[in-house]
């Protein structure tokens, strides 16, 4: 037999039914058309559904096609078989009301046996257990003898997907030999293990589900035949399994290559080597057909399989961008069959290239975030992530939620999914909800909307000019554009002329007061830009009455406006000296200055250290003690940009902007209100460092009578813990010290203490092992134990036990805590701890895993304890062979 290419075959497939009178049609799109049920195309009929229920007419009663498809499914299982895959193309070929199961069966057993030259008494038939017709021809017309072909129930053989078309099938299996058998007496065609494998699939289409378990005849009889291309490669090539048919081993030799290992050498390596391998055909073949990385639908799909691959790549030692390079042999070794592949390619390569770049920019942060989460598990002695910590992880670092279970299964925990979409759904609803808000400090945006658009306000108050007469333009209340506002009533007036600025550039709006000499008084809470240049005073009628046309006195409140000089000076400073400190790639995200505070976002791929902090804020001091000039002046924006002035990413300038310079050391266009020089800051002191989004960081700090204010603070909590413990401030660090010292000691005691009590609880624990099919098992309920003393009792039960399997469970405070553990030999039976503890946590209503030889798992239900004990003899059962 010779062994065809997988490209070879593909052409030789659809070659072989155009002969037939098929119409060979290219592969449809990974994207469902019209089809609302489907996230992506899944098999190689799902294009075709309206065809099968007589809705559409197809272009052809005869057609045959090779169906990209991606099935996630078994996500978690890629890479740690050789068997699963999310990417496989299907071969198939469709009859639509044309021929039935006589031509199906001959036309699959002719390409098999003629075209390909698979040996025919390699090669069984299996059929629906009631379906005689298939059997007669399987028998009579082809020449099987009757002990060849298998009959299967309707699990196995009748295919049916919920509502709608269906029918009983009937298999090809191909007989790999004895070398990939498990080696039972009773290993025959069905058997799980990897000796039969199926080839081709005949489904014939002939009824109707109504989803209730009522069959009726379809209008018209169909085909539908899958045979999966790599399957049959995997056949024809005589290797392994998929990842060693030619084109798919050029790939995983090419992640070998990238990584500089060698595969089946190292079985933890090989699990990375597949799973890369795999999911970059399916990125390549997404990304071909639009699909872009998103969080949410086929998008996020897209992005779980782009980061994994990144992820796994950083387990072999790959510390460089490598998914384009690897999606070029994808499109190299697929493109005479998709050639679309080539026509894209600078595209698909820019795709992967910029989310690898993104998730390279965040994962070190996610991974420290992730590791202090384990280390609060394991203190608190849980075995399950806190939903909530596993959508900031989502949220925040761009982890996907498959991405942290799989690295939280590795060590044996477990995550809260139903926790984590809560927190999803949280965000989306507040999300929602600022979305709807229209109101602004409580007058509702379309009260402006009213306005006349030939209003306009100017803002004459830079520098000390702080107070300023100008005349009433346009009175609002919070619900309409009025004439007249009086005591108590809350609005908003705007005036031609004002010294209070706006909210805008991250600066919020001045507050203070408005006057009519001493008959009228109106409380400016806060100050808002509108459209068209207006500026609006909002706030309340603390005296008298307002109308239009009156001449007012408009005061800013010195005090904050002092402040919030200070503070947005000083964001001028952070701004440079976060680029001298950290590097020219710091830009600004966004800022808040306010009276009291600054905040400042800014582009930046993992937390500052606490010596860059310092080294920052010491900067920022420097200038400020350096009593810089603050100056400003106005010109046109190209000239401004030639001066090497900072300008916002994106942001829209006038024809003329302002620019701020502070000395030689800051220079930025910006329209906000300043200090004259920079002593008058007096002090700055960042309080906090945190990250907000993926590749964001957050600093908020404080200046002037801020920071004095703030160390007053800390004084006074240091002189009240001082006083709770009994010391002075000088002796308190010491004193906390001693305290630590004599609290570990007494833990440890208390840990000797339980571990004892433990012990003393098994009793004759050892009398309760028993045999399951030659592996000994010992599964026990303790009281009141945490996870760490069942892992302590379990390492020593298994000493005593020798070989075999170790189950321990323990309720304790309303919570369950599971263990298990399996020696080599009763592994290499089959024993497998990580499934064992997640059928057991099924029944204590939680969940949990882990590797072959130690899992833990949590639950909520101590009432099932015993079924769960009872479970787990009959769930290593199962495991063993």
């Amino acid at each position: 037999m010779k062994k065809y290419g997988v490209n070879e075959l593909r052409r030789m497939f659809l070659e072989f039914f155009e002969s037939k009178g098929h119409l060979a049609m290219k592969s449809f799109s990974l994207v469902p058309h019209n089809d609302k049920s489907l996230l992506l195309i899944n098999s190689g009929m799902a294009p075709f559904k309206p065809y099968f229920t007589g809705a559409e007419i197809p272009p052809r009663r005869r057609v045959t096609t090779c169906q990209k498809c991606i099935r996630t499914g078994d996500i978690e299982n890629v890479g740690k078989t050789a068997r699963h895959g999310t990417f496989f193309e299907m071969l198939g070929n469709f009859s639509f009301g044309d021929y039935f199961k006589h031509e199906a069966i001959a036309w699959s057993w002719e390409f098999l046996t003629q075209v390909v030259g698979l040996d025919p008494d390699r090669l069984y038939p299996s059929i629906y257990q009631d379906d005689d017709e298939a059997f007669e021809i399987w028998n009579k017309e082809i020449g099987i003898a009757p002990e060849r072909i298998f009959r299967f129930g309707k699990e196995d053989n009748f295919w049916e997907h919920g509502a709608g078309p269906c029918g009983p099938c009937s298999e090809i299996y191909y007989d790999r030999g004895e070398k990939y058998g498990c080696g039972k007496p009773g290993c025959t065609v069905g058997c799980d293990c990897d000796r039969y494998m199926e080839v081709w699939n005949n489904v014939f289409s002939q009824f109707n589900n109504d989803g209730e378990g009522h069959y009726t005849d379809l209008i018209q009889k169909n085909i539908d035949t899958g045979m999966g291309l790599e399957r049959l490669a995997v056949v024809v090539q005589d290797v392994d399994s998929i990842f060693d048919v030619d084109t798919i081993q050029s790939l995983r030799n090419k992640v070998c290559e990238l990584a500089g290992v060698t595969y089946q050498t190292d079985e933890k390596k090989d699990v990375s080597i597949r799973l890369i391998t795999d999911h970059i055909r399916s990125a390549t073949f997404m990304i071909s057909d639009g699909i872009m990385p998103t969080n949410e639908g086929r998008g996020y799909v897209l992005r779980r399989l782009i980061r994994r691959a990144a992820r796994h790549g950083r387990l072999l030692g790959i510390d460089k961008q490598f998914l384009a390079e690897l999606s070029a042999t994808v499109i190299e070794g697929s493109k005479d069959g998709y050639p679309e592949l080539e026509e894209k390619k600078s595209f698909i390569f820019k795709v992967l290239s910029q989310e690898e770049e993104k998730f390279n920019k965040t994962i070190d942060q996610g991974l420290n975030i992730l590791s202090g989460m384990e280390n609060s598990m394991k203190e608190e002695g849980k075995t399950t992530l806190d939903g909530k910590d596993a959508f900031t992880l989502y949220d925040t670092y761009g982890f996907p939620l498959d991405l942290t279970k799989e690295i939280l299964e590795e060590k044996g925990y477990g995550v809260d999914e139903d926790g984590f979409r809560a927190a999803m759904e949280e965000q989306r609803t507040k999300a929602r909800n600022a979305r709807q808000t229209t109101n602004y400090m409580g007058a509702d945006a379309t009260v402006y909307d009213e306005i006349d658009p030939k209003v306009t306000s100017a803002f004459v108050g830079y520098g000390d000019h702080l107070e300023h007469t100008s005349r009433i333009s346009v009175l609002t209340t919070d619900t309409e554009v009025t004439e007249a506002i009086s005591d108590g009533e809350h609005g908003t007036i705007f005036v031609n002329e004002t010294p209070f600025y706006a909210t805008m550039g991250g600066q919020t709006g001045d507050i203070g007061v408005i006057r009519i000499g001493d008959s009228a008084e109106f409380t400016v809470e806060d100050t808002i830009k509108l459209l068209g240049g207006k500026v609006g005073h909002v706030g309340r009628v603390t005296k008298g009455m307002f109308k239009t046309g009156d001449e007012v006195t408009l005061s800013v409140d010195t005090a904050a406006r002092a402040n919030t000089s200070k503070n947005h000076s000083a964001t001028h400073l952070l701004q440079k000296a976060l680029k001298t400190v950290l590097g020219s790639h710091v830009e600004q995200k966004g800022s808040l200055v306010t009276p009291d505070r600054l905040r400042f976002d800014f582009a930046h791929f993992q937390p500052m250290t606490r010596e860059e902090i310092e080294k920052v804020e010491a900067l920022v001091n420097k200038e400020i003690q350096a009593n810089l000039p603050v100056v400003t002046e106005v010109m046109d924006v190209e000239s401004a940009k030639k001066t090497g002035a900072m300008a916002l990413f994106g942001e829209k300038y006038g024809e003329n902007v302002r620019v701020v310079s502070m000395g030689d050391f800051s220079k930025e266009l910006c329209g906000g209100t300043h200090v004259a020089n920079t002593g008058m800051i007096s002090v700055f002191k960042i309080v906090s460092e945190a990250g907000i989004a993926a590749g964001v960081r957050r600093i908020e700090a404080l200046t002037g009578d801020g920071v004095f204010a703030y160390y007053q603070e800390l004084e006074d909590r240091l002189n009240r813990a001082s006083a709770l413990l009994k010391t002075t401030p000088a002796e308190l660090e010491n004193k906390i010290s001693h305290l630590q010292s004599e609290m570990k000691a007494l833990h440890s005691e208390n840990e000797a203490l339980k571990s004892k009590l433990a012990k003393d609880a098994l009793g004759d624990v050892m009398d309760q092992v028993q045999e399951i099919k030659g592996v000994k098992l010992l599964a026990a309920k303790l009281a009141d134990v945490d996870m760490n003393g069942l892992r302590d009792l379990g390492d020593q039960l298994k000493e005593k036990l020798g070989e075999g399997v170790v189950v321990l469970a323990s309720g304790k405070d309303g919570k369950v805590s599971l263990l298990a553990m399996a020696t080599d030999g009763a592994m290499k039976q089959g024993a497998h701890a990580g499934n064992l503890i997640k059928g057991m946590a099924a029944i204590v209503g939680g969940g949990g895993g882990g590797r072959p030889n130690m899992a833990q798992a949590g639950g909520k239900k101590p009432e099932m304890i015993d079924e769960a004990i009872k479970a787990a003899a009959e769930l290593l059962g199962e495991q063993i062979h």
